[in-house]
């Protein structure tokens, strides 16, 4: 065969998803965010669990502890089906894709050893994949906080899978995945909007559509095991440092502020929540003081990666103030049963952080903050609370016509232990 007869055969490009890049490895960031990967899984297992198992009665404790499992189990095939796709997707119609991403990656499809998502293309996307799916993960185990202690475990199955794909999915591509938020320059760095004011303003609203627990208020419902509080609140705070720190997608000095932020907002929100606590009960608790450990973190989540530590101290500190009415007058004012505080410290906490980061956002941390305002904050907040809301709010009604929503008052008296998983808790 001569020279001119001979056919160089070359190897075919990979053909990418349009939201996809070629793999560019960094092993040094995807170490990091391996790391964050599995911290922001022990968020919700076993962190949240605990956090939420103590708070409730005894009688509750298992219930509470099987929502959190059952979240995490599916919101992980969910979101291995169609979920990723749905929120980091990119829709081929630009119009339809400022609203929702696309069904390209169903199954994971077009994935591989490759590929990248476009904006990590340092990470392999599998990864990515990962440490996204742990967001989603905690998200509507958030959620339960409002309603612990008289949902259907399987009406929790049903509400859990619904809203993941019609509620998560399309604000997680609004903000991160390339929607019309995001492309507004609504700042969120990790969460404050896509999953605090998300799963704060729906679990008000199931807190509403279900009512009150049996006896509430006027009957004292103490929390079942405070020490079960407290080491899950410390997992939380743990945790969040992949969570924050992990969201500037690499290991350098953005997630190392973020890091820093996240713990020092978290301290001072236990101080805002613990002077007006102390002021009115004459009393610190341990309870109050975890509290507003966990608020200063959920206000510092969209800001983490955007602000000064100067800013994180005063951010954590309105945090835990807010959360604090938020918990207590707030909740007395309107004469809702919001359980565990869900709206109260992830809903208020999350609308606090956003306002703030249009307030606080520095350039010289992050140049994406420059053109940070209040105005853009607050219309990114108007968007994600109108669409969790009004989609909840259908996703319930769903629910209750066919699995049903809430126990019956017998149940509820015996305890969802016994009567929603046929187990109950000694010692």
């Amino acid at each position: 065969m001569t020279a001119t007869t001979t056919s160089v055969v070359e190897t075919a490009a990979p053909v990418l998803l349009k939201h996809q890049a070629a793999l560019a490895l960094d092993t040094g960031h995807t170490s990091w965010i391996i790391v964050s990967t599995a911290l922001v899984l022990l968020m919700t297992l076993p962190g949240l669990a605990l956090f939420y198992g103590g708070m409730v009665r005894k009688k509750n404790v298992l219930s509470v502890l099987a929502q959190s499992v059952a979240a995490a189990v599916i919101v992980s095939v969910l979101w291995i089906v169609i979920g990723y796709s749905l929120s980091f997707g990119l829709n081929g119609n630009e119009g339809l894709n400022r609203f929702l991403g696309s069904f390209d990656a169903f199954l994971l499809n077009g994935v591989t050893m490759n590929t990248a998502f476009g904006l990590a293309p340092q990470l392999p996307e599998f990864l990515w994949i990962a440490y996204q799916m742990t967001f989603a993960i905690i998200t509507p185990a958030l959620i339960a906080g409002a309603f612990a202690e008289r949902m259907k475990f399987s009406a929790f199955v049903l509400f859990t899978a619904l809203w993941t794909l019609f509620v998560y999915a399309p604000i997680c591509h609004w903000v991160w995945g390339g929607g019309f938020l995001g492309s507004a320059g609504v700042l969120d760095f990790a969460g404050g909007a896509v999953v605090h004011v998300n799963s704060g303003v729906a679990g008000l609203v199931c807190a509403l559509v279900l009512g009150k627990r049996r006896g509430f208020p006027r009957e004292y419902m103490a929390p079942h095991n405070l020490a079960f509080t407290m080491i899950g609140a410390s997992l939380l705070l743990v945790g969040w440092l992949g969570f924050n720190g992990g969201s500037a997608w690499t290991a350098d000095a953005l997630a190392s502020v973020a890091v820093l932020n996240t713990i020092v907002a978290a301290m001072t929100g236990a101080i805002g929540w613990t002077i007006p606590e102390w002021i009115e009960r004459k009393q610190p608790t341990v309870l109050g003081m975890i509290s507003g450990l966990v608020a200063g973190l959920v206000a510092i989540t969209p800001a983490a990666g955007f602000v000064d530590p100067k800013a994180s101290l005063l951010i954590g500190l309105l945090g835990g103030v807010a959360c604090f009415f938020g918990a207590t007058a707030l909740k007395k004012a309107f004469k809702y049963d919001d359980s565990l505080d869900a709206f109260g410290v992830h809903g208020v906490g999350g609308i606090v952080g956003a306002i703030l980061t249009g307030v606080f956002a520095n350039s010289a941390i992050n140049a994406a903050g420059e053109n940070a305002s209040v105005i853009k904050q607050a219309l990114g907040l108007v968007a994600v609370i109108g669409w969790s809301a009004l989609i909840t709010f259908i996703i319930l009604m769903i629910c209750k016509f066919t699995t049903g929503l809430r126990v019956d008052e017998e149940q509820e008296i015996e305890g969802l232990d016994a009567t929603q998983h046929g187990e109950t808790q000694h010692g």
